[in-house]
């Protein structure tokens, strides 16, 4: 039996793909609606707005204060009904997340709990319903820290005003709320991720789940860390990964697009296209290696859920047999009390 939680994490990743295709699946999921209504959405908005003569002729001038007025007067009277539509559409996503995050959740956790328990855990009803007052509690803790991080906004712009601007306070007093709120949003959401492996394992409610996540990472501190370490250097080094491969893509693109304008190519808009399809293609891979690092970490976590012993057995040290003490040779002259004498 393997006693790293990070290696047994990152082999059943490997070993089981099945696993992260379904994290991918739920997650792309809705993902993928909610782009489709946010695209949608700012559609319809645009076909609601009314553009005229005045306006066109402003915004034909080119001229930004001019076009800026335009602008403002063709959105006034729209924000507001564009404000309470995004409210409901946010509304409606959320409780959409709820619900697949806690199904998909189930299914990607109950696989990981089979592989090292050999059985897949029972009452599947119970660990849905405290799954879905998980998501709903990390959902508000999100809620909070986006209403939290407006009011240290607007806490930094009543410090500075504009009659006596200090923006360098203002920023002294944000970025350390700023950071406050991150961490403890943090800190929140990953409990309460945690918290979900125990409704599963368990089949214990929301509040007990918390609890036992909680208990067990008081338990095992060094190993979550461990895993929690090693699953974060990963995501980081993906990350870079990811971005270098974009910077090289528009690095690349952008002398392509100077060879065709010397050229005088006239499809201008290729380039930007090509750019738009290789970085949506870099997100996506990236997502996906996020994806699978996310499903290693959680295996860790359930190695030393289920194996705690194997993390705690100290190393073997080598004793002395009492066969090894009884081959002795108690007639040898070396063990006589003088020199020279042997017992008798």
């Amino acid at each position: 039996m393997d006693a790293s939680p990070t290696l047994a994490g990152f082999r059943l990743a490997f070993r089981r793909p099945a696993i992260t295709f379904a994290e991918i699946a739920w997650r792309w999921s809705v993902a993928a609606v909610a782009w489709a209504a946010i695209f949608f959405g700012a559609i319809e908005y645009l076909n609601t707005l009314t553009v005229s003569n005045s306006d066109a002729a402003l915004l034909g001038t080119k001229q930004p204060v001019l076009a800026a007025r335009a602008i403002q007067h063709i959105l006034r009277g729209n924000l507001t009904r564009a404000g309470l539509a995004l409210v409901f559409a946010a509304f409606a996503l959320c409780l959409l997340w709820v619900l697949v995050a806690s199904i998909g959740r189930f299914i990607t956790l109950r696989s990981i709990l089979a592989h090292f328990q050999g059985t897949e855990p029972p009452d599947a009803g119970s660990a849905i319903r405290a799954l879905i007052l998980l998501n709903f509690l990390r959902a508000a803790v999100a809620l909070g820290a986006a209403l939290s991080l407006a009011g240290a906004g607007i806490l930094a712009r009543l410090i500075s005003p504009g009659q006596n601007p200090q923006p360098a306070l203002s920023f002294a007093v944000f970025v350390p709320l700023a950071a406050l709120i991150f961490l403890a949003w943090s800190t929140l959401n990953w409990l309460l991720s945690l918290a979900s492996l125990f409704a599963v394992r368990d089949g214990l409610p929301a509040f007990g789940s918390i609890s036992a996540a909680s208990d067990f990472c008081q338990a095992h501190t060094r190993a979550v860390l461990a895993v929690s370490t090693w699953t974060g250097v990963a995501h980081l080094i993906a990350l870079s990964g990811a971005m270098s491969v974009a910077l090289v893509i528009v690095q690349i693109i952008s002398v392509s697009t100077a060879a065709m304008v010397r050229l005088a190519v006239s499809n201008s808009a290729f380039p930007g296209r090509v750019v738009i399809l290789a970085l949506a293609l870099v997100a996506l891979g990236y997502s996906a290696v996020a994806d699978w690092i996310f499903i290693a970490r959680f295996a860790g976590y359930a190695f030393i859920v289920e194996f705690p012993a194997e993390l705690a057995q100290p190393a073997a040290s080598p004793t002395i047999t009492p066969a090894a003490s009884n081959a002795v040779d108690r007639d040898e002259p070396i063990l006589s009390d003088l020199p020279g004498l042997a017992p008798g």
